[in-house]
Formats: structure tokens, C-alpha cells, sequence
């Protein structure tokens, strides 16, 4: 029997899987634009899993094979220059097109080097997405999910933007893991480096968390 460590090191992954999106988005898989952000949800869930599953070198931690997973399946369905804007705060405002580059660039990399570890506990997990409650002309909602597997059910929210125009379709930017915001959590700890060294401090501080990590790995 795994211990809630397990859980949690899971919910991991699947936060990391939805959130490591590169800096430049892609079109959106034309089927996009006309998915329910439920059904986004759950096709999304279900397709990382699987591929996890089958593929022993992701559930090992290889990082070059998770940067393609996410590129590839998760990329094009996450708004990740809102979702590091948001962590950011009123910094990004500031932030000239260089620095917010950079910003999303090492937050991907923080993110991908915190999460991978996870994937080596995916085994017999599933996905169970609850109820959509919103109205068919909302733009902004949340989709619950619980995982379902050895133990407790754990949570695991999502909260999704419909965008218009080219691409149209429904993006995440923000998760809520087991009743904390992903982007919140981030925002408090980037705000003390940004008051302490600016942006480029915060810049700095990033990369340097991210050769640390990929020194453990």
C-alpha cells in the first residue's frame, strides 16, 4: 500500500504535466475549439496517464521525454504567459518583453524539474471529472476533478479561460491542488525576491534553483 505521500507526489505530476507549457503557444487542435472545458479536462488527463503508463523512461524522470509530453499534448490547452503573469504579480507589468521571456522560460524549467520526480509513481490512477456547474455563456470556469485510485479520492480543480479568435478554445491557468492555488502559492514566494533584487533578481534567483536541481537529478 502506498502512503499520502504517494497522493500528493502524483497530484504533483498532473499539476506539473497541465502547468509546464513553453512561453510560445501553439494553434490549438481544431477540435478545441468546440470541447467543453470538462471534456478538455478529462481527454487531457486521460492521455497524459496513458502515455505515462506506457512509457517507462517518463515514469523513470527523463526530462527531455517529459518537456516533449508536455509540448506536444499539453502545450497548446494552457495559457502559461497568464499563468506566470499571474505568479509574478505587478511586477510583470514592469517587466520588459526580455524579462517576461525569461520569467516564463525558467518557470517552466522550475516547474519541470520540480514535477518530474512524480512520474514515477503513476500506476493505476484515474481521473473522475464532477459536474460542470456553469452556464453556457460563461467564459471563465471551474472544472473539478477528483483522482481515484489506491486510497482517499484527492483533488484536484482547474480553473479555464475561453479565448477567442485564431485558436479559439479553452485554456487552464491556475490549479488548485488539495485546496491550494498553484499560481497563489507561486506569487508569495516570487513577490519577496522581487522586493528584494527587482525582476532581474527574481530572474536570477529562478535560474539559479534550476541548475541546483538539475545537478540533483
Amino acid at each position: 500500500m502506498k502512503n499520502p505521500v504517494f497522493h500528493r507526489r502524483f497530484l504533483g505530476l498532473l499539476a506539473g504535466a497541465f502547468v509546464l507549457a513553453a512561453a510560445t503557444m501553439t494553434t490549438v487542435p481544431a477540435r478545441a475549439a468546440d470541447e467543453s472545458p470538462d471534456a478538455l479536462v478529462k481527454r487531457l488527463s486521460s492521455d497524459v496517464l496513458d502515455t505515462i503508463k506506457a512509457d517507462k523512461s517518463l515514469q523513470g524522470g527523463d526530462i527531455n521525454k517529459i518537456i516533449a509530453l508536455v509540448d506536444t499534448k499539453i502545450m497548446p490547452n494552457v495559457n502559461f504567459q497568464r499563468m506566470t503573469a499571474s505568479a509574478v504579480g505587478p511586477g510583470w507589468r514592469q517587466a520588459t518583453p526580455d524579462q517576461q521571456k525569461k520569467l516564463q522560460d525558467e518557470f517552466k524549467t522550475l516547474l519541470v524539474r520540480t514535477y518530474s520526480g512524480a512520474l514515477a509513481q503513476v500506476s493505476d490512477q484515474e481521473i473522475s471529472v464532477k459536474p460542470l456547474r456553469a452556464a453556457p455563456e460563461d467564459k471563465d470556469v471551474l472544472v473539478r476533478t477528483e483522482i481515484k485510485g489506491r486510497g482517499d479520492p484527492i483533488q484536484l480543480d482547474y480553473r479555464l479561460e475561453k479565448t477567442p479568435g485564431d485558436g479559439a478554445g479553452w485554456k487552464i491557468y491556475n490549479l488548485n491542488v488539495l485546496g491550494v492555488w498553484l499560481v497563489e502559492t507561486y506569487r508569495s514566494q516570487f513577490a519577496s525576491e522581487i522586493n528584494a533584487k527587482g525582476i532581474d533578481g527574481l530572474i536570477a534567483s529562478l535560474a539559479a534553483r534550476n541548475q541546483t536541481n538539475a545537478k540533483k537529478s
